[in-house]
């Protein structure tokens, strides 16, 4: 039987035991009132966690299948995508895939950003919607959520659609008091689940666009969303023992209290800046714009990353990760987020210390 490699990249992440254990539970039919329950049961936790009174969606998809939805169900006259990193680079990609206009907001990787950019491009009058993602995961950057959120209400016709899959639960994200119009994001992150669930939000705003938009597909669909949620149901066969893992998960964190929660993802992302400062290593992303979910660290000190890598797989059976993408061996990153403790978190900063001194 093969050694358990413990995952510290930013997602997946580990899930636990008691996770797995509660998808495992017995297969039901979806179309019954055994998942009707089971959807009706947690929507009030999710709506919580979402900070709305909106219907909170779950997709049997990766995140990107809503962010490519966004796409389709809102965009009419051209999309600003904002630029930062791998993620929201390829955004801008799937906008031109889905034959829409689109333009990007670019910045160098590694910065953020900036909510006066935005408001300069959405003043030429050119958009009707924007993407933006808030903890680009590629870099380690978390941009101005609410500064931007609040451009909201002088370009009230632009559609705001914003991805919070490896920040989400990490820090409080409050949908219906940003005012945006979607919020999405993925279990394999925080939520520590297995891939394959996206959850999102929609304003009333969204779901109006939506329906004045032909060619928005059948999948992603928003409007059947909508239809479907009303009655506890989703548009498509949904992926019922990550909903059964999804309720357990939401339980334990209001076990633990979404403050408890988000202080405790601060404490463990301070543990891990704690050991890149005191290693003379740099952070790729700039002061008072660092994800709390993970970090990632520049390699100023031009270290062997595969090597790094390869001791603490080796010698402690825990991976994190090279460097995405152009940033391969030139970064590393480190993912402190969903059920890590201060233990979990000090053994790694150990297996780090052990690593290094053996390179």
């Amino acid at each position: 039987m093969s050694t358990h490699v413990k995952l510290y990249i930013p997602g997946p992440v580990e899930v636990s035991p008691a996770t797995f254990a509660a998808m495992s539970q017995p297969m039901m039919g979806h179309r019954g009132k055994g998942f009707q329950d089971l959807y009706a049961e947690i929507q009030p936790m999710l709506q919580t966690l979402f900070g709305t009174k909106q219907q909170v969606f779950l997709s049997t998809s990766s995140a990107w299948g809503v962010m490519e939805g966004s796409i389709r169900n809102l965009v009419k006259k051209k999309v600003l995508n904002c630029c930062n990193g791998a993620f929201s680079d390829k955004w801008l990609d799937v906008s031109k895939r889905c034959g829409k206009q689109a333009e990007a907001y670019q910045v160098e990787w590694g910065q953020p950003i900036l909510p006066e950019e935005i408001d300069k491009r959405l003043a030429t009058g050119e958009f009707d919607a924007i993407t933006f993602i808030h903890n680009e995961t590629s870099t380690g950057v978390l941009s101005p959520l609410t500064e931007i959120a609040a451009l909201k209400k002088k370009y009230p016709d632009v559609m705001f659609i914003t991805d919070s899959v490896s920040g989400f639960t990490t820090l409080p994200v409050n949908f219906d008091e940003l005012g945006i119009d979607v919020l999405l994001t993925g279990s394999q992150k925080a939520f520590a689940l297995p891939p394959g669930l996206a959850l999102f939000a929609a304003s009333e705003a969204a779901m109006a666009r939506a329906a004045t938009v032909e060619d928005r597909g059948y999948y992603f669909d928003f409007i059947e969303f909508k239809a479907n949620g009303e009655k506890s149901m989703t548009p498509s066969t949904p992926c019922i023992s990550l909903i059964y893992g999804l309720r357990h998960q939401l339980q334990t964190m209001f076990a633990e209290g979404l403050e408890n929660r988000y202080a405790r993802h601060a404490r463990l992302n301070g543990l891990v800046h704690d050991w890149v400062r005191r290693n003379g290593f740099e952070f790729f992303a700039p002061e008072g714009y660092r994800s709390k979910s993970l970090t990632c660290v520049a390699n100023n000190k031009e270290i062997d990353v595969a090597a790094f890598i390869g001791l603490l797989k080796k010698n402690h059976s825990l991976i994190i990760d090279g460097g995405y993408g152009k940033l391969k061996g030139k970064t590393f990153r480190i993912s402190n987020m969903g059920d890590e403790t201060d233990e979990s978190i000090g053994a790694v900063i150990a297996a780090l210390d052990d690593s290094l001194a053996k390179l």
